[in-house]
């Protein structure tokens, strides 16, 4: 498996190359396996996609010199090393708020690097977790996709046509702060929170089906456990009990299934804005940090985060 951090380093390199052959040579050069993808679109050339990818430069420069044009695409996952948090801004999907909601509860705190997407997006990179398959999966009432065992993902500078305008995938933050692995399971559980097999109420107390809550939410395991935790502080939120209460009945129950206290009062948290939605404010402070990283202009945002973390 190709190191993370030659990855995203070499992602950095050819960031604002003009052109795309070169920029893939310089990728294969690197020791990153890459294929062609349609001009300006998502669609490999090859006959097997992203099975086909390659760090040979014999083979690299060839595909390119049929198609120069061609789009960059990566293997996610053991293939090269690196695996993607895309976070979807296209027509009705927007995962911007889901991904936040993942920063708060402390899930994504290990991203290397960060590229925005033609359409306003973000990929978000992260090291491949060593000798563990993390195979890709979707999320699409959150607006996150995973990629990582069985996925690609379009690389920078890759270019689409949007609106009519040509719009490149560019490096828009890197971090200086320590990289590290993503808990995808863990990520997918925050982000898709419902529960498999919820506990069958009985009697009307309040205080003894708190009780039998919190026992499920112990109980569950890897998959299960922030759904769970969602579910079982949703039904407290309609039974009325203040979001405190539901903190102090649930957290320990949730600990116990392996869950950190910053992801359970997010989720808690999440349960009663679900359950009792606020009127929209005017003006939110999380979007407007949120924007740092996922602003729609032209330019890249300033790299708070420092370019030297790499």
């Amino acid at each position: 498996m190709p190191e993370a951090f030659d990855v995203l380093a070499a992602l950095i390199r050819v960031d604002r190359s003009p052109s795309l052959g070169l920029a893939a040579r310089s990728l294969a050069a690197a020791g990153v396996p890459v294929f062609p993808c349609v001009v300006e679109g998502k669609r490999p050339l090859t006959r097997r996609g992203f099975l086909d990818a390659s760090s040979d430069p014999e083979q690299v420069a060839a595909w390119w010199s049929r198609t120069p044009d061609a789009n960059i695409g990566i293997p996610t996952g053991t293939a090269s090393g690196a695996v993607v948090v895309d976070v979807d801004v296209h027509g009705p999907q927007d995962g911007r708020a889901a991904y936040q909601r993942a920063t708060d509860a402390g899930l994504v705190d290990g991203a290397g690097l960060l590229v925005r997407t033609p359409t306003g997006g973000a990929h978000v990179y992260f090291p491949a977790t060593p000798g563990r398959e993390q195979r890709s999966w979707q999320a699409a009432t959150a607006g996150i996709d995973f990629r990582g065992d069985g996925g690609y993902i379009i690389a920078p500078p890759s270019r689409r046509i949007i609106d009519g305008h040509v719009r490149r995938y560019e490096v828009a933050d890197i971090a200086a702060h320590s990289v590290g692995t993503v808990d995808a399971a863990r990520l997918r559980d925050f982000l898709d929170p419902r529960p498999v097999t919820p506990p069958r109420a009985e009697g009307t107390s309040m205080a003894v089906d708190g009780k039998r809550l919190a026992a499920w939410v112990a109980g569950r395991g890897e998959g299960e456990r922030n759904r769970s935790l969602f579910w079982a502080a949703c039904r407290l939120a309609e039974n009325g009990v203040p979001p405190a209460e539901a903190l102090d009945a649930l957290g320990a129950a949730a600990q116990s299934a392996g869950l950190g206290d910053r992801e359970i009062t997010t989720t808690v948290r999440s349960a009663y804005r679900a359950t009792h939605p606020a009127p929209e404010p005017t003006s939110d402070r999380r979007s407007q940090s949120a924007g740092r990283w996922f602003g729609r202009s032209a330019s890249p945002p300033p790299a708070t985060l420092g370019r030297a973390g790499l």
